[in-house]
């Protein structure tokens, strides 16, 4: 899939400004800046070490960053006590992980509820809403599957679906396609990009993978915690 026009000209879902981390007296990230818009997605590619998953727990609020600003729909994630990030956290961001991290005794459609639980969605538009997005990542049929019964290409689209389950204005999604051969990965990709597109969802992506960017429309390249270039889709 070819990714569409770019939305950043929409105001930002995500804002990065002038963010550091460092652990002890290695900094790992030095000045990032850029903005993600509604839609948009955006692939974070370095080497190993480089910063990507450091940057991505920032932006998660799973760390704090030492300085600078994260701003998601305007909240300032460095002005937030615990228990608030925790709450925004829940209900503005979804993350998907490179090993899919499903609770394994969980049925495909009780992962997929979680998130709604947690936000007291009601029982009926939990399942309609969990039961359709299984639909639409296509395994209606294995809505009462544990994990273990599944293959990895399907654990992956439960764990997008629980991603999208709670409608988050942001996707972080952390080397999605690294544990998947690469028939699986191509799907899961063009899959990814269909539902931020139509659910009009922020994507930040962080990859090894050159061929996992094409599905975005800018790509940010980082080096020892430092955004080098930024290069557009073609």
């Amino acid at each position: 899939m070819e990714p569409a026009a770019s939305p950043h000209a929409n105001a930002p879902v995500l804002r990065v400004e002038h963010v550091t981390k460092s652990y002890q007296t290695r900094c790992v990230l030095n000045q990032v800046s850029f903005t993600l818009a509604a839609g948009e997605r955006v692939a974070l590619i370095g080497p190993s070490g480089c910063g990507k998953t450091t940057l991505l727990n920032c932006l998660g609020g799973v760390d704090r960053a030492d300085s600078g600003s994260i701003q998601l729909h305007g909240a300032s994630l460095e002005n937030l006590s615990s228990d608030e990030l925790a709450a925004l956290r829940r209900r503005r961001i979804g993350t998907i992980f490179q090993f899919f991290h499903l609770l394994p005794t969980l049925t495909a459609f009780e992962n997929v509820e979680l998130p709604m639980q947690l936000l007291n969605v009601p029982v009926r538009e939990r399942r309609e809403r969990g039961l359709d997005l299984l639909a639409r990542v296509k395994l209606a049929h294995r809505a009462d599957a544990l994990p273990g019964q599944l293959s990895g290409g399907e654990m992956q689209r439960v764990a997008i679906a629980r991603a999208l389950a709670h409608r988050p204005a942001l996707i972080l999604a952390d080397e999605p396609t690294g544990n998947l051969d690469s028939t699986n990965g191509e799907n899961i990709l063009d899959l990814l990009a269909e539902l931020s597109t139509e659910l009009h969802t922020a994507l930040l992506m962080v990859t090894h993978s050159p061929e996992a960017a094409r599905i975005c429309h800018r790509t940010l390249h980082m080096r020892d915690g430092v955004i080098i270039k930024e290069t557009l889709a073609a």
